[in-house]
């Protein structure tokens, strides 16, 4: 959810988009769902199967619901390092990095993913961002709000985006692109298939090595079936993707992560690099650097669980007869076979080992603060 309610009722109004690949969801049995205003595939085989077949072997998920936005334009670094906390005039070109929209109070208005481009990508701009798909028309609007004239600002709607991930995606994406076999973690770049322009950059939401590709929507299918003929490789839908991203410690916009928390207590202090938090110069900046010195008042925590009883989002974490926290997202782990959560808990009992409880139907279960991720991240670094 954005933090606009009355844009968010007017969307949940809306009929539901169709992504450029839903004839072929439904063709492959896929169950669909609404999701960020699309029609979007929750699952196939079933949840179980596609997380562990990720986790295993390569799985192919269409995210084209997320908005990819291109700039460009004279001062084009200034202006994105007024809006975003991280050190874009340092991104070299054919690297990305993790970032967030604040608002003034130094609340996450969303986060997402910044590359420098190079000179033969999306017409020459300069930067390329993806954002999350149920706040993208927010996050366009807070960001015409405040670009100077001079910086230029595309979303590029005719663009598809799909994931790679698993630890066979790289063995499976250099059968068709042998290129991308040099790319580390990351590390992004422009590629051609067939023809077709592409903007491919080794990173992802699931904890695995992996991939996202931007595709012209025209030309998404022929790639989609062409990755799914590949024997590594099949198609996953949202829910093995939530709990994947679960499993792996990474936040959902919306769940964990809202207007009303912080970069800080959030855990990202990772995102904005050491002259950034020196400088400042940023919306939102007088919150973290205050909370840079002080600390937050409560914190993104991992919550491992008692029992097989799963905690879902909006159930109360307890310390005795004490209201401390909120679960924010929750699930069985596949991978881990055993329920776990991620909430926010007040500073004093956000340490690791930490005993606490749970409300889940009426009763308490016993739950205990843990470190993420859950399961090791399998990224693609250097050696």
């Amino acid at each position: 959810m954005s933090g606009n309610d009355d844009i968010a009722t007017i969307a949940e109004e809306l009929p539901l988009e169709a992504l450029p690949l839903d004839a072929w969801h439904r063709a492959r049995g896929a169950r669909m769902v609404g999701f960020a205003g699309y029609h979007m595939p929750i699952q196939y085989e079933g949840i179980m199967a596609e997380h562990a077949w990720t986790r295993e072997h390569a799985g192919l998920f269409d995210v084209s619901h997320m908005g990819q936005l291109s700039f460009s334009g004279d001062g084009v670094d200034d202006a994105l390092e007024y809006l975003l906390p991280s050190d874009i005039k340092g991104l070299k070109p054919f690297r990305q990095r993790y970032s967030m929209l604040l608002d003034q109070e130094g609340g996450i208005l969303d986060d997402l993913m910044v590359s420098r481009l190079g000179d033969e990508a999306f017409d020459g701009a300069a930067i390329y961002m993806v954002v999350n798909g149920a706040t993208k028309y927010d996050d366009i609007g807070w960001m015409i709000e405040h670009l100077p004239d001079a910086v230029v600002m595309n979303h590029m709607a005719d663009q598809a985006l799909l994931a790679l991930q698993g630890p066979e995606a790289g063995e499976a994406l250099a059968t068709l692109i042998p290129e991308t076999a040099d790319l580390l973690f990351m590390q992004s770049g422009p590629f051609t298939w067939r023809g077709i322009p592409l903007w491919i950059s080794r990173s992802g939401y699931t904890g695995e090595d992996g991939f996202e590709i931007s595709i012209p929507a025209d030309d998404v299918t022929l790639l989609a079936d062409a990755l799914c003929a590949l024997p590594q490789v099949k198609p996953i839908g949202l829910g093995a993707r939530d709990s994947l991203r679960l499993e792996a410690g990474l936040p959902l916009y919306g769940h964990d992560l809202s207007p009303a928390v912080s970069t800080i207590g959030a855990d990202l202090g990772f995102a904005i690099q050491k002259r950034r938090r020196e400088e400042g110069g940023f919306i939102g900046h007088a919150r973290v650097l205050k909370e840079l010195a002080d600390g937050p008042g409560a914190k993104r925590v991992g919550l491992t669980i008692e029992g097989r009883l799963p905690a879902r989002e909006g159930a109360q974490i307890y310390a005795g007869d004490v209201l401390v926290g909120e679960v924010t997202s929750g699930g069985f782990a596949p991978s881990v076979a055993a329920p776990i959560a991620m909430g926010w808990v007040s500073l004093p009992h956000a340490v690791i080992g930490e005993k606490l409880e749970i409300e889940v139907r009426g009763k308490r279960i016993a739950a205990a603060v843990a470190p993420m991720p859950f399961v090791p991240h399998r990224y693609r670094r250097k050696v």
